[in-house]
């Protein structure tokens, strides 16, 4: 039996690690799966498990008041340093980008454990964008052993770098979350779901809005936010709904600029099922998000990507998503067309998913049971 050790400290860590970690579990034959959540993020993240019903093994705790990237990746090493020494984990899997997936991959290394980098290869090709994400990503992506992609391009990053052994691509396990979720929220009455959301009128379409990256910080996000201001005013059957990230650097532009604007709804930032519940119910996404880039186009949404640039160029090249960046203009401009243009918002919203179908994380535990004997 393997021993297996997940590594995830934050709430996409967990959402994508979440159905994987149930799969493994299928098979205690084979695998003895252990979770060690290192508490990056703390309150979204502890959300996703309960939603999941996974318990983890070792909690780091680590979320400190003004955390720095420093004081982050500090924290996980020493803490993971006792968790290795206690467990002796066979392999380790991190996932995507987060400094807790560097961090992971480089105690990995530290103590010679084989490493298994789920949604490997994604690349924006600028070490600043998205920050630190893409350099964590291209670190751990050197450290891990094994590696699996989400896509051909992906895995074609990968092969540029010289990462050839060991990859195979399984699509992302982001959507087997998705299916998931919306599997959990139909078996139950969504009574509840239209109760959270009272304050809309879901006769009119909706727009759910999400924004946070820290490259956008300073006036990029302040373009953003006029920007939605814009649509709120030239549109009045249209509803905006925000749920706004508690960073400091996001709350005071989005209360200064459309914190009273009519048709604007700012909330707190919503718990996986509710998201996914409202990203079903909306008629167009606007966000900064991987994981929705990756998400939406499944539930048949059109997403406007308000950064300069993506890692997830698949969803632009598929037309799922669109590149628009931070400028006021172009985000009005094309937000206006998809609202204005039936026949292009149907392009859009019935383009093919390029992430995947829901079956990831069968095909990377169907990869590690074939390749058993020789871990």
């Amino acid at each position: 039996m393997k021993k297996l050790l997940f590594i995830f400290g934050t709430r996409p860590e967990a959402i994508k690690m979440a159905p994987l970690i149930k799969e493994f579990s299928r098979f205690p034959e084979y695998f003895d799966v252990k979770v060690c959540v290192t508490g990056q993020h703390r309150q979204m993240l502890d959300q996703v498990l309960d939603f999941f019903g996974i318990i983890p093994d070792y909690d780091l705790d680590i979320m400190k008041k003004n955390q720095t990237l420093f004081s982050i990746t500090s924290a996980c090493l020493t803490g993971l340093e006792r968790v290795f020494k206690e467990l002796q984990p066979d392999i380790v899997f991190i996932q995507g980008d987060t400094t807790t997936a560097f961090a992971g991959a480089l105690a990995g290394f530290y103590s010679k454990v084989k490493v298994a980098h789920i949604e490997a290869g994604l690349r924006s090709h600028d070490h600043y964008s998205p920050f630190p994400e893409e350099v964590n990503r291209i670190l751990a992506g050197h450290l891990a052993t094994f590696h699996f992609p989400p896509t051909e391009q992906a895995k074609s990053n990968l092969s540029n770098e010289g990462i050839t052994k060991n990859v195979e691509v399984v699509s992302n396990t982001v959507i087997d979350a998705l299916f998931l979720g919306i599997d959990r929220i139909k078996s139950n009455s969504e009574k509840e779901f239209y109760n959270r959301f009272s304050f809309l009128d879901f006769s009119k379409r909706i727009i759910l809005v999400t924004g946070h990256r820290r490259e956008s910080f300073g006036p990029g996000f302040e373009n953003i936010c006029y920007a939605l201001k814009d649509i709120a005013l030239k549109y009045k059957d249209v509803q905006i709904v925000y749920p706004v990230h508690m960073n400091p650097h996001v709350v005071e532009p989005v209360q200064r600029i459309i914190g009273n604007i009519d048709g604007i709804f700012l909330i707190d930032p919503l718990e996986y099922p509710y998201l996914i519940w409202i990203m079903s119910k909306s008629y167009l996404i606007i966000t900064d998000s991987g994981g929705i880039q990756e998400e939406a186009p499944s539930l048949g949404k059109p997403v406007l990507v308000i950064r300069e640039c993506t890692e997830r160029m698949e969803g632009i090249a598929a037309g799922t998503a669109k590149l628009v960046g931070t400028s006021r203009e172009r985000i009005l401009s094309e937000t206006c067309l998809l609202l204005d243009n039936y026949v292009e918002y149907q392009r859009m919203a019935k383009s093919i998913n390029p992430y995947g179908d829901g079956k990831a994380s069968e095909r990377i535990v169907n990869y590690f049971i074939r390749e058993y004997s020789s871990l």
